[in-house]
């Protein structure tokens, strides 16, 4: 029997989650479709960059992901604790960022003055709000149903674009939660539509090795089209590996990236029966692919993050001259 959601999802046994959404009849509706020829490849583009929308405006991060012709894959982190270090205004700006909001919360936007049951009103749907902002299902609606209505937009038709709203799954241990990133990232390699995880497009596994300016671009695009209403939060990257556990507070996966690379490196090596694809033996080893040494690794992978937060912080500028 199918079991409700909220059963599903629980944080206190674990705060990482495998969600997956299909489209429906499992069609290439962000591929090249086989049976028209018609490209609806940039579809996969417009799903990357609202994944990472999302994730700045939502008390979630983002461990790996793969968009795939016909369906995509999220490993994500729930986060709830962080909402109670935001102020009710920053809800309201996260919040409204996606929907305007009743009259009560553009007039508290605005400034206006409220009067005391005003007030109280405005301080419920906050409360309403800020436990949104951390809600996986939120989360999914806010990334599935855009994407449904655009493709419909584009098509002229109507109906279903996902066959399902999503499904999660638990990883309970930090080996769940590995092999769980490396399958995500291998999908394309397994599809046989890459020939290794570097040349993977829409994956994060590429975002790692090679950060694209194209994500934080998207989000001037976004305002412009009034698909997003304002943004003044600061774009978000990829949930960091952290290394080996300290006794410091962390945020992160308790894994090393450079340990990562290799292990998804010597997965997709191995040969699936059910699979097309893998990575080719022949091939060198990843890190020697991408021509850097294991000591220059280990001193950028934590660099890495900060160069990619300055890269988003520069196009940030834009966005708000576009608000």
């Amino acid at each position: 029997m199918t079991l409700p959601r909220r059963t599903l999802v629980c944080v206190d046994d674990t705060p990482f989650y495998h969600i997956t959404s299909r489209c429906v009849r499992r069609s290439f509706l962000c591929g090249v479709d086989h049976a028209t020829g018609t490209d609806y490849s940039h579809r996969r583009l417009f799903i990357e960059q609202r994944i990472h929308l999302l994730s700045s405006i939502f008390a979630i991060d983002i461990a790996a992901y793969a968009v795939m012709s016909n369906h995509l894959h999220l490993v994500l982190k729930l986060s709830p604790e962080v909402i109670d270090k935001w102020t009710d205004r920053e809800v309201v700006d996260r919040w409204t960022s996606l929907f305007k909001g009743p009259l009560l919360i553009q007039k508290y936007g605005k400034g206006g003055l409220l009067d005391t049951a005003e007030q109280q009103a405005v301080n419920d749907i906050i409360d309403t709000y800020r436990r949104r902002l951390a809600d996986l299902g939120w989360f999914m609606k806010c990334l599935n149903e855009p994407i449904a209505r655009m493709a419909n937009r584009e098509d002229g038709c109507t109906g279903h674009f996902w066959e399902a709203r999503y499904r999660s799954q638990a990883l309970l241990t930090e080996e769940a939660l590995l092999s769980c990133m490396a399958y995500v990232d291998l999908n394309p390699v397994r599809a046989a539509t890459a020939t290794s995880p570097e040349q993977s497009e829409h994956t994060s596994i590429k975002e790692r090795i090679r950060p694209s300016l194209h994500l934080a671009d998207a989000i001037t695009t976004l305002v412009q089209t009034h698909q997003l209403n304002h943004f003044n939060v600061t774009l978000k990257p990829l949930l960091a590996f952290e290394g080996n556990v300290t006794l410091n507070e962390q945020q992160g996966i308790h894994f090393s990236l450079y340990d990562y690379l290799e292990l998804v490196d010597f997965t997709g090596r191995v040969v699936h029966d059910d699979k097309r694809g893998a990575i080719a033996p022949q091939l060198p080893l990843i890190l020697q692919r991408l021509g850097i040494n294991r000591n220059t690794w280990l001193n950028n992978a934590t660099a890495f993050e900060q160069i990619h937060h300055k890269r988003f912080a520069k196009k940030r500028q834009c966005v708000k001259h576009a608000a």
